[in-house]
């Protein structure tokens, strides 16, 4: 028994232990038989199709303001042919991935877990378990892996519509060339820019449908619960987001930028 009025390590340990145990479910459970495609490809539209819009918006955004903060900064040094290769190289290796992540974590983090904590309220959960269906197989790990897929997908694409703002906000002043932008913007860019960055996106879409599939499934029985799982799943996605971005960049910079 901790000590009253002292802190206990209890409660974190026993959470610990829940996600290993909870992960190592998930990973026995992909390589099982009679995998749900269809349960899948519906998640992946959920995913993916379905935030295209969001993404599309924030992406043509993020390239726009950059370009437009970065034009006065760059004419002072006699280097505004270099902004599109700073935009790109400052997209594509680390605001991309990071702001769609995030934006992906309120969005759809918070979606399977209010649905999957909504499932846990009203039971069926443990009907599907008593009907001898796999709602590990069928609810965990089809979302998880949507969202491990989709959401590199979802970054690429934001990445090229980043770029679009970048061109447009470069032709509010003068004119330039579209094969002349998009020529600079891709040779300024590396294969150590792209591979790490693509990685990262890999562990993010893991993270955040882990987070929301973890909180879904053991949220509390009762009304109150399906909110705090989603506006937990929020925030743990978020800060996960965060510590594996520092985390990439670290090994980023001491194997391949060393």
């Amino acid at each position: 028994m901790p000590m009253p009025g002292k802190y206990s390590l209890q409660p974190a340990l026993i959470t610990v232990a829940d996600q290993i145990g909870f992960l190592k479910q998930f990973f026995s459970n992909c390589f099982r038989k009679g995998f749900e495609w269809t349960e899948f490809f519906r998640q992946a539209y959920n995913v993916g199709y379905r935030s295209t819009g969001i993404i599309a918006l924030t992406g043509f955004i993020l390239g726009f303001v950059l370009t437009l903060q970065s034009e006065p900064t760059m004419k002072q040094f006699g280097a505004t042919s270099m902004i599109s290769g700073m935009v790109s190289i400052s997209v594509m290796r680390e605001i991309g991935p990071v702001i769609v992540a995030l934006i992906c974590a309120g969005k759809i983090s918070s979606s399977i877990g209010a649905e999957l904590g909504s499932m846990n309220v009203t039971e069926q959960i443990d009907a599907m378990e008593v009907s001898g269906a796999n709602p590990m197989q069928y609810l965990v790990v089809t979302r998880i892996l949507a969202c491990t897929i989709m959401i590199p997908l979802l970054t690429i694409f934001a990445d090229v519509i980043a770029l679009l703002g970048g061109f447009t906000a470069t032709n509010l002043g003068g004119a330039m060339n579209p094969w002349l932008y998009f020529y600079k913007a891709t040779t300024a860019l590396e294969f150590a820019d792209v591979i790490p960055s693509f990685i990262k996106t890999i562990l993010f879409g893991f993270t955040i449908g882990f987070v929301g599939c973890y909180k879904g499934f053991h949220s509390n029985r009762g009304t109150e619960s399906v909110g705090i799982a989603a506006n937990s799943a929020v925030v743990t996605a978020s800060v996960w987001i965060i510590i594996i971005d520092a985390i990439v960049v670290q090994f980023t910079n001491m194997f391949v930028y060393a």
